[in-house]
């Protein structure tokens, strides 16, 4: 019996505490980076079409990344995102200081989701 209201087949396996954290992360994130993309483009950091196709390919990596935040494939990207958007340091010091401000919130996020998991297998 399928916890989904009218589809047959197998339940869904319960998402973990990682999973969930490196979607809510990821979801800011994409947020955060479509804004600093248009800063990147406004100081003209960048010439205009390389900051502008810079910043969409970091969106669908994060996108990509929160799609298969439930593998191990997923996070292994996330954390990829976080050293290209801490790489962003280079462009603008602003946009450094949020990648690593991302990146702490990213890694805290992975440990306590790690730690959280392990006991709840454990139980």
């Amino acid at each position: 019996m399928s916890d989904r209201p009218g589809r047959p087949g197998r339940p869904r396996r319960p998402r973990s505490v990682t999973a969930s954290l490196a979607q809510i992360v990821l979801a800011f994130e994409f947020v955060v980076v479509a804004l600093s993309t248009l800063v990147v483009f406004g100081l003209r950091a960048l010439p205009a079409g390389l900051s502008l196709v810079g910043g969409g390919v970091l969106l669908v990596l994060i996108v990509i990344a929160a799609g298969l935040a439930t593998r191990r494939a997923g996070i292994a990207l996330g954390w990829a995102v976080q050293v290209l958007f801490v790489a962003g340091v280079v462009l603008n010091l602003g946009v450094g200081i949020v990648g690593l401000i991302f990146g702490a919130l990213w890694t805290y996020s992975m440990i306590v989701g790690g730690r959280i998991d392990r006991r709840n297998a454990a139980a």
